[in-house]
């Protein structure tokens, strides 16, 4: 039998706030959590109790450590899905695969990004459709999917994240940006359509966070702009935030442990920034 979340609708304020790491029972599904935010967050939902169906691209004895060893630190079910985020029919099937195998979804993390950086003149064709339809549409299918189950369930929670980059805009990244204003138009759609079904919906917008994305992003933005990597990493990518560090995994964990819990419920069709101030310039 699947154990059932608690539910905290008549606790204090005190109650709800010792409450705000606890998921015990809920499942979370996350896209592109195999490594970087995704997995950071995986693992905060399976340490305080949650279930986790892990999804991204990999060498499949790699995912499989990472899966057997999460569960095996947590105690929590953790499955892996394979699909491919550029098929909405895949990422459907993810979504049932959770509910099949897991009994509920409770939490939605469309997380799943790539990068290609290059002037728009030159920017491969293929990259683009594979950018949008990774970054933008499979959020799209996998909430789609997500939608009836949480109905039927009387809650919900989908977080999106999107970046520093569906605020703003930088050169070189025509596609990822483009992707990302459309997460967050996405996302106050859906908190608007579901805002009376105890089912929230919002973006978290990350600066730049130390992952593998982000390093090959150094050698990307030194090739286009011919700088050296030091002077990448120092005046293009942490340029772009005061405080001149990297945003961390665990940062964000917080802002996603407040978004999911009762505590959140009131945040609707937001758009979180988590950017050193980047955004405030």
């Amino acid at each position: 039998m699947v154990q059932q979340p608690a539910r905290n609708d008549n606790a204090t304020s005190d109650q709800r706030l010792r409450d705000i790491g606890d998921l015990g029972g809920q499942v979370a599904v996350i896209s592109g959590s195999t490594s970087g935010i995704g997995l950071a967050i995986a693992r905060a939902v399976a340490q305080r109790g949650g279930n986790v169906v892990l999804n991204g691209l990999g060498d499949a004895d790699q995912i499989e450590r990472t899966r057997a060893g999460l569960e095996a630190e947590t105690g929590a079910r953790v499955l892996y899905h394979p699909a491919d985020m550029t098929h909405g029919d895949q990422v459907a099937d993810m979504v049932a695969f959770a509910k099949a195998q897991l009994g509920r979804v409770d939490i939605l993390v469309n997380n799943a990004g790539i990068q290609h950086v290059e002037a728009v003149e030159a920017f491969p064709t293929d990259k683009w459709e594979q950018i949008i339809a990774i970054n933008l549409s499979s959020a799209f299918y996998a909430t789609r999917a997500a939608i009836p189950i949480m109905k039927a369930q009387g809650r919900g929670r989908i977080v999106n994240i999107a970046s520093a980059h569906g605020l703003v805009a930088s050169p070189f990244k025509s596609a990822y940006v483009a992707a990302k204003h459309g997460v967050i138009g996405f996302t106050k759609t859906v908190a608007l359509e579901l805002a009376q079904d105890n089912i929230t919906c919002n973006a978290v917008c990350p600066g730049f966070v130390h992952t593998p994305i982000v390093d090959k992003q150094i050698d990307d933005q030194a090739r286009t702009r011919n700088m050296s990597k030091e002077d990448v990493l120092k005046n293009v990518i942490l340029g772009s935030q005061p405080t001149k560090q990297f945003v961390t995994t665990d940062q964000l964990v917080g802002m996603f442990l407040y978004l999911v819990s009762d505590l959140g419920a009131s945040a609707n069709g937001a758009s979180f920034s988590i950017d050193g101030g980047w955004t405030a310039q």
